[in-house]
Order: C-alpha cells, then sequence, then structure tokens
C-alpha cells in the first residue's frame, strides 16, 4: 500500500476543484484508517457480530468507484469487481483477498474514476443508472461518492480503533 498523502479541500474555489478536493481527501482518509496494518488486522472484525473489516471496506469501494465512474459515467460494459453475481455484498468479504490485492483494485479503480472525472466536459455530463432507471449527472456522482466514503470512513474509524486504538486522522 502506498503511505497516502491527503491535502484539505481548498477553502475557495469552484465547484468543481471542491468535489474533486473532497473525494480525494476522503479516498486517502480510507488509505489512511488502513496505513500499517497486516492481513490480519485488515480482516478483523473489531465489533461482532458485525462482519464489517477494513479490507471489506476497501473492497467495497473499489466496487463503488467502479460502478459509479466505469460503469454509469463513462458507460463501460465492466463486470462487477468480486463478484460474478453483480452482488455488491460479495465486496464486504475480507476473506477473498489480500490486502495488496484489495489495494491494488481499488486503487486502479480510483485512478480511472480519476480519468474519467477530468475527461468529462462538466459536472452535467450524465450517464445511466440502471437501478434508478435513469440519468444522473457527474455532479450527482462525486456527490454520492463523497457521502460514501464520509460514511464508511466513520466506520473505519470504529474498527481500526478496535483493532489498535488508533484514532483520528
Amino acid at each position: 500500500m502506498i503511505t497516502p498523502e491527503r491535502t484539505g479541500p481548498p477553502l475557495t474555489g469552484g465547484e468543481r476543484e471542491t468535489l474533486r478536493a473532497f473525494l480525494d481527501y476522503h479516498r486517502a482518509t480510507l488509505a489512511l484508517k488502513c496505513e500499517g496494518l497486516p492481513d490480519e488486522d485488515l480482516r478483523r472484525r473489531s465489533m461482532p457480530p458485525s462482519t464489517l473489516t477494513l479490507l471489506g471496506l476497501v473492497r467495497h469501494m473499489a466496487e463503488v468507484e467502479r460502478t459509479w465512474f466505469r460503469r454509469v459515467i463513462a458507460g463501460e460494459d465492466v463486470p462487477h469487481v468480486w463478484s460474478d453475481k453483480a452482488d455488491f455484498q460479495e465486496a464486504f468479504d475480507a476473506t477473498a483477498s489480500t490486502g495488496a490485492e484489495a489495494f491494488a483494485a481499488w486503487q486502479a479503480e480510483v485512478a480511472h474514476a480519476r480519468r474519467i472525472e477530468q475527461a468529462a466536459e462538466s459536472l452535467d455530463v450524465t450517464g445511466y443508472f440502471p437501478k434508478w432507471d435513469d440519468h444522473v449527472s457527474l455532479r450527482l456522482v462525486m456527490l454520492h461518492l463523497i457521502h460514501e466514503y464520509a460514511r464508511h470512513n466513520g466506520h473505519a474509524d470504529f474498527l481500526r480503533e478496535g483493532i489498535d486504538g488508533v484514532v483520528g486522522a
């Protein structure tokens, strides 16, 4: 895993620049929550009976990045990362991969997402989201991912604290 560099969002700036910065901030936060942990700890369910793990969160976010940016905005016909049945829940199964595999998949999907976002003409670019049977804007996708990361980074806070007591970041 690469040591994450986390920069706070700009205090002033345009909408797109601000959305991009907040999304990257949250991506870096997830990486920081996992930093320095061996696979055994990344797989640890620190709050039984929940099966949620840090590794499962990383796998899930790879799936989320792929779906919203590649499948929805770019219209790519790519399968799910972790499921051949298009089941998002399978990504949470931390027993199915190593930390190196999960982080490589997640980082690859983040790179694709950045490429797609930067190539888009504007935040008004739309893509089709089958679950809602409607088109969604790049703006909505970026806001949705910020929300998704923020929610799961809260989970990651508790998971990491339960593993080794590390808080903050």
